[in-house]
Formats: structure tokens, sequence, C-alpha cells
């Protein structure tokens, strides 16, 4: 196993496990993405791996912050991506990106489906779904992007 792959996936279960009990990611978690990211990109490659590294961060942070603005996900799930964006660099985040969405998508889905299924249970229940925790789908969609073709 790779030292990118390494930190992708202790980092990533424990931002998942932190998001799905607090539904919050404390910052060290994207701190230390970004700085092992930031590493491994500039043992592996130099002065341009350090470049892959803050351009993976960058579009990490700025792809996730348009769905922040718009109040679709927290800042700890920005800061995530961008930290992960480190980590596998910028010719790996598109795809991560579009498996995080996927995976993303699915989760609302059962969300919406689990929620739906307990109201008609329960006539009285109201309001919508609660806020999915979405760690899981970051790390995941990153974990995919890294499968070797």
């Amino acid at each position: 196993m790779s030292g990118q792959v390494l930190i992708v996936v202790l980092l990533g279960i424990i931002a998942s496990i932190e998001d799905l009990w607090r539904r919050n990611i404390s910052n060290w978690i994207p701190a230390c993405a970004l700085l092992a990211g930031f590493a491994w990109q500039s043992s592996q490659c130099g002065w341009g791996g350090f470049g892959s590294a803050a351009a993976g961060a960058a579009v990490g942070f700025a792809v996730f912050l348009v769905f922040y603005l718009l109040g679709g996900m927290g800042g700890g799930d920005v800061k995530l991506m961008a930290g992960f964006g480190a980590v596998i660099g910028v010719g790996r985040l598109l795809e991560a990106a579009i498996w995080t969405a996927i995976i993303g998508a699915l989760l609302a889905a059962a969300v919406i489906a689990v929620h739906s299924l307990r109201k008609l249970g329960n006539k009285e229940r109201k309001g919508s779904p609660a806020a999915i925790p979405y760690a899981p789908a970051i790390t995941v969609g990153v974990w995919l992007s890294l499968v070797p073709r």
C-alpha cells in the first residue's frame, strides 16, 4: 500500500467516523491531510509535486466552496476535500469529485427513502430528512479515484 493510499484511508476513516458521530469534522483532520499531501507529493516529484498538491488543494476547495455557499454542505467538507486534493493532486481531483457526487447522491436517496418510509408508519412525523454527513461520500469518492485502471 502506498503512502498516498495510507493517508487517504486513515484520515478518511477518521473523518467519516467523526462526521457520522458528531456531525462535524475537526479542523485537525483536513489540516493533517493537507500537510501529508504536500509532504507526499513533494517527496515523490519534488517542486512539481508541491505544485500539484497546491493545485489539488485549491481546486478541491474551490469546487466544494460553491456548494458550501449555496448551503448544501458544511465547511468541514470543503476543507476535507481541499486536504484530500493535496494528497491526490489536481490530476485525480476531478475524478474524485465525480465519484463523491455519485456516492453522495446514493446516500441522499437512501436517507430520503428511509425518511419517507418512517413518515408512512408515523403520520404525525413532519419535516425533512436531517442533513447527511458527507465525509463518508468524500472518502469513498477519493478512494475510488485511487483504484488502478
